[in-house]
């Protein structure tokens, strides 16, 4: 193939219902000067049959068969058979907007960046919604060491990212790239895009923010996983995500501030995890991170996400609250323990002691709040989350973290 300028590595595995809408976003862009490389990873449905069939069409497109063996080595093998100069990443339940790659290549090359990063839209439920990243502009190698990766992963406010996780809304160096990808293990099956991002970030001398939003991420309900079956399994996983991460970003942060970042990161992904009321092997309560909030309290629950589904799961194994009603204004069917999404319309300020907005992002919590004092909720209700520096360490040093962020209970899957 001639002349391609950007590899776009789609990993693929049993998302048969969407990947066609996927490909065809991809293969209709204004932007000519493509590669597409389509990485099976031993999808048991038709998703194979799906790549071969457009392959066979569209000269431009590469499968990649392989045995299963989870996103990131999907990745890999992607980034092995690629040829241009620069990666995207598209997952191949979401879909792009026919001047995605345009975009980021004129983005890119206006800048000499090694790293691009942009806005996206999500789609959910039938509704979109537009995300545009923070601190838009240019930054050079010594910006990005002094103020960009000192907040990149916890930027003061509980628990917020200067610059986003996903590998989808960015555009990386292949050269630079492969210095990251290939180190990161397998076994991280857990914020994958993290170990990525950050990583990368890390090495790039060049960043440009752009707040155009140019990818449409799918957020699926069945995409969103209601309960933790083994709670050691999930700090082993999220163990091996932090630590790669203290390692790489090790000599290049100041230690205490790659410290805070980790344990507010690593504390955001257990509360998201665990629906907040973190339990140990008893089932004894061992921290309760909703301030002011006790057993038996009359709670409304804001957001059928993933953080609100946990809550509910949790609370009906444990019955620490008494949900009084679940609500989103993204309503929608859907019911956990008896209790079904209501409009934020269905309760009263008399009907509840507490009401917790289950999203660990301060500027959705500020624009949720925000709305619901317009409706006349009593700002005195909304519940706040624990984010006590020591309070934090002490809770991850009982779970079993140590001070490098590792899982001492060394459970393997």
């Amino acid at each position: 193939m001639n002349d391609v300028k950007i590899s776009v590595i789609v990993p693929i595995y049993k998302i048969e219902d969407y990947l066609a809408q996927c490909i065809e976003s991809i293969i209709n862009q204004s932007f000519q000067h493509f590669e597409l490389v389509l990485v099976n990873d031993g999808s048991p449905d038709s998703c194979p049959q799906i790549c071969d069939t457009y392959a066979a069409k569209d000269s431009r497109i590469k499968v990649v068969h392989k045995e299963n063996g989870g996103l990131l080595s999907a990745r890999k093998a992607g980034l092995q058979n690629a040829t241009g100069k620069y990666i995207a990443f598209v997952d191949g339940d979401d879909w792009v907007d026919k001047y995605y790659l345009d975009v980021l290549y004129k983005l890119a090359v206006a800048n000499e960046a090694d790293l691009v990063v942009t806005g996206h839209f999500r789609e959910f439920d039938g509704k979109i919604e537009t995300f545009k990243p923070r601190n838009t502009g240019i930054y050079n190698a010594q910006t990005i060491k002094g103020s960009i990766l000192p907040n990149a992963i916890y930027n003061g406010r509980f628990c917020e990212h200067d610059i986003s996780t996903y590998v989808w809304n960015k555009l990386f160096r292949k050269e630079l790239l492969a210095n990251v990808l290939y180190d990161v293990p397998n076994d991280i099956i857990m914020g994958e895009d993290a170990a990525i991002t950050y990583a990368y970030l890390a090495i790039s001398k060049k960043l440009i923010i752009s707040s155009i939003p140019v990818y449409y991420y799918r957020q699926r309900h069945d995409s969103i996983v209601k309960s933790i079956e083994n709670p050691k399994m999930e700090y082993y996983r999220l163990g091996l995500l932090m630590h790669f991460l203290k390692t790489r970003l090790s000599g290049i942060l100041d230690d205490n501030n790659l410290k805070k970042q980790i344990t507010y990161y690593l504390y955001s992904q257990i509360l998201v995890r665990s629906g907040g009321l973190i339990y140990d092997e008893n089932d004894e309560l061992l921290f309760n991170p909703f301030l002011n909030v006790g057993p038996e309290s009359k709670v409304i629950v804001y957001s059928s996400g993933s953080f609100g589904q946990h809550i509910l799961s949790t609370n009906t194994k444990h019955h620490f609250f008494n949900v009084k009603e679940w609500i989103d204004i993204d309503y929608h069917e859907l019911s956990i323990g008896g209790n079904r999404v209501k409009p934020i319309s269905s309760f009263n300020n008399d009907e509840f002691d507490a009401l917790i907005i289950a999203t660990i992002n301060p500027t959705n919590f500020h624009n949720i709040s925000k709305e619901l004092f317009l409706m006349g909720i009593d700002k005195e209700k909304i519940v706040n989350i624990n984010t006590d520096f020591n309070k934090v360490s002490k809770l991850l040093e009982k779970l079993g973290f140590d001070k490098d962020f590792k899982y001492l209970d060394n459970v393997k899957q």
